[in-house]
């Protein structure tokens, strides 16, 4: 299960104490029975008594959450079959719902980065970075909203910068300023926004993570994205590139630091006595 999927049903348990006023008792035999399939992964089983669930009370919170949370794991990213993209719509919609009627935080926030990462997942950037910016003014203090945004700004820069790479036939360690400087132009009129957003978003998850080697691995990149469209300005170009390898140095010192922190301590072998 993707971590985003993992954190929204971890937190359905704390809502657990809405099932209590629901208005009917077949509604909360329903919501039970379907909370028996989802964690028994039987996941169609489930869908069948959390659709059943809302439909007898639709103002209930955790079945929403539940049957949304059910439809995102029947959803294969990358398949693009009708019944996937129906899959993730359906997992939308439900998160929509909480997040249009439900006054509470947490269940919003969810919500949210439910909907953001299964737009992310569909390759729907542009839906997807409005949801992590609206779950950031939810939950300012969350790092990986903001990774998140960096990460996209990078995918948005990336794919087209090498499709016109490959195109020209170039090599990976060419210079796009110093080889073609109408393309680099056109690159960087159509790059440059987001790549500083990139830089900003990933800024902000490290000064909320200052260990976060995901981000600073990303910020290497965005910092290669930004050398490659210096076009009229090689020193920028230059400078760039050396912040970018200053970033894959820290990028590795903190990883090395994390496993020697995890790494269980080993004692000295004993000496044997004289």
């Amino acid at each position: 299960m993707d971590y985003s999927l993992r954190a929204v049903a971890v937190a359905l348990i704390l809502f657990a104490s809405f099932s209590a006023s629901l208005p009917a008792q077949t509604a909360s035999e329903e919501l039970n029975l379907g909370v028996q399939a989802y964690r028994n992964s039987k996941y169609d089983e489930a869908i069948r008594h959390f659709e059943r669930c809302v439909a007898l009370a639709p103002e209930n919170t955790v079945a929403h959450l539940y049957l949304a949370t059910a439809y995102a794991q029947q959803y294969i990213p990358g398949a693009e079959t009708p019944e996937d993209i129906r899959m993730a719509e359906q997992a939308i919609d439900q998160y929509q719902q909480v997040l249009d009627g439900n006054p509470v935080s947490e269940a919003r926030i969810n919500s949210t980065k439910g909907i953001a990462y299964l737009y992310l997942q569909m390759k729907k950037f542009e839906d997807s970075k409005k949801y992590y910016r609206l779950a950031s003014d939810l939950d300012a203090d969350d790092p990986e909203n903001y990774y998140s945004v960096g990460v996209i700004d990078w995918t948005l820069t990336y794919v087209p910068r090498q499709e016109v790479r490959a195109r020209l036939g170039m090599n990976p360690e060419d210079s796009l300023p110093a080889m073609h400087k109408g393309l680099c132009a056109e690159m960087k009129e159509k790059n440059t926004s987001n790549v500083q957003e990139g830089i900003d978003n990933l800024n902000k998850a490290l000064q909320l993570r200052p260990d976060y080697d995901d981000a600073m691995a990303y910020m290497n990149l965005m910092y290669r994205e930004r050398a490659d469209i210096q076009c009229d300005d090689p020193a920028a170009h230059d400078a760039d590139l050396k912040t970018a390898d200053e970033w894959v140095d820290k990028t590795m010192a903190t990883k090395k630091a994390k496993a020697q922190k995890a790494a269980p301590a080993t004692k000295p072998p004993a000496t044997n006595p004289q």
